[in-house]
């Protein structure tokens, strides 16, 4: 009955001698008999379903006896409120004087309402906690296939490529090659700790091997024994202080992306160190390289440097001497002249001329050029790989006014490509190391 009940009287009980269970419930059954009328009697109500059972805890202690009256009941609240008032018209139970006072009418939907109230509090957290944003779906589901895919190796923890890829990532612990997993490097194999195992030593045979190690003495010492016990063709450093799987997915792409060979490290004491320093020193080979035309203060070229093959000033000067020899009617050779120096500075173009034109002026388009700088083909930015597949002679440059790819830089490869200048880098995975990628904000 309690499960259907809408609301539960409780009563305390005070006998003024020992009573048991039997004795009150007797009482409370006799001494309400015809108080209340056919309807309201409380024998009918119970075989009707409409009155619970009635609970009694009783207790006596130094000749009293105490306890409490539980009733059930299914009726509304006006005859609810009336039978839990005949209860106190209880003067006797069994031989002793009795008391009985009502102490609550629980209304007991009001008390599920507090649970439902509670739990659906709990509920909504949790959901809230554990729901995917509309814009995460995608990468979520993405990162988890990739997690899933994890493999062992010889016992170790691995990607599903190492097998039978050509190429391998050697990184210091199982969580390494998750991070990696979710960022779509799968050929990662774990060492899991100092001492190299026998099977990563063996699987860098005749494969292109990669060491992509934290940026701490831990990672300095693997290096040292894999290159004692294996073949390192590459070296990654993780940021100084930092291990790779707390990289985030640019960061680690980034430290692949600027991986060295192994000899440029080899006899460093700190191969952070010296990625570092061969950084910096590619660095200023590139602001070198991309510099424009040197300046004076003035703002006008130097003619040492800004002339072809002896300079501005000596061009300028055969050109006079050409229109005072000829007088007025050398009109026609000084055209032929002029336009002979225009196609010579064409063909002399700098790199960074040739980013000014392409990248900077915003045009859409690319030019590959040859080892000379000088343009073998032209066309829009999106035809790119057409443009590079196509191409008679092997460019030895790309400048293009689009993020480099990973579809560029494989075509870059195949072609013998050794530089490409992009608006930026795009989304790829792994750089060829025969290909340079170069930026221009």
């Amino acid at each position: 009955m309690h499960d259907t009940a809408k609301y539960l009287i409780h009563a305390d009980i005070t006998a003024a001698g020992v009573v048991e269970r039997s004795d009150v419930v007797g009482a409370v059954f006799g001494q309400t008999e015809g108080l209340l009328g056919e309807e309201m009697d409380l024998r009918d109500l119970q075989e009707s379903k409409k009155v619970g059972r009635i609970d009694v805890e009783i207790r006596s202690e130094s000749g009293q006896s105490f306890g409490q009256i539980t009733v059930a009941s299914g009726l509304d609240r006006v005859e609810t409120a009336i039978l839990a008032a005949a209860l106190e018209t209880i003067e006797q139970v069994g031989p002793c004087r009795a008391q009985i006072e009502v102490s609550d009418i629980e209304d007991v939907r009001s008390a599920k309402r507090r649970e439902v109230v509670d739990r659906a509090t709990e509920l909504l957290a949790s959901f809230e906690a554990d729901s995917v944003q509309t814009e995460d779906i995608v990468e979520t589901v993405r990162q988890r296939a990739r997690v899933e895919d994890i493999t062992e190796y010889e016992g170790l923890p691995a990607g599903p490529r190492v097998a039978d890829s050509d190429a391998i990532v050697v990184v210091e612990g199982r969580a390494d090659v998750l991070q990696l997993l979710k960022y779509g490097v799968k050929n990662a194999i774990a060492v899991e700790g100092t001492d190299v195992p026998e099977a990563v030593a063996d699987l860098t045979a005749g494969r292109t091997v990669t060491a992509f190690l934290d940026g701490d003495r831990g990672g300095d010492l693997i290096l040292k024994e894999l290159a004692q016990v294996g073949d390192v063709d590459y070296v990654a450093i993780a940021p100084r202080g930092r291990s790779v799987e707390e990289l985030s997915r640019s960061e680690a792409m980034k430290s692949l992306r600027d991986k060295v060979p192994y000899d440029v490290v080899a006899d460093a004491d700190s191969p952070a160190a010296a990625i570092e320093e061969n950084e910096a020193h590619d660095d200023a080979t590139a602001v070198d390289s991309d510099r424009g035309p040197v300046t004076d203060e003035d703002g006008s070229e130097p003619a040492a440097v800004a002339g072809v093959d002896g300079g501005t000033a000596a061009s300028e000067t055969d050109s006079t001497e050409v229109a005072s020899s000829t007088g007025p009617t050398g009109d026609g050779d000084t055209a032929a002249e002029e336009t002979t120096d225009d196609e010579a500075e064409r063909e002399h173009l700098t790199l960074s001329d040739h980013v000014d034109a392409v990248i900077r002026a915003d045009s859409g388009t690319v030019r590959l050029l040859d080892d000379d700088l000088r343009v073998l083909a032209e066309g829009d930015a999106d035809d790119v790989l057409s443009l590079v597949g196509d191409c008679a002679e092997t460019p030895r440059t790309i400048v293009v006014d689009a993020d480099c790819s990973q579809k560029i830089l494989d075509v870059a490869a195949q072609r013998g490509v050794g530089t490409v200048v992009a608006t930026g880098d795009g989304e790829y995975v792994k750089q060829p190391t025969s290909v340079q990628v170069r930026t221009v904000s």
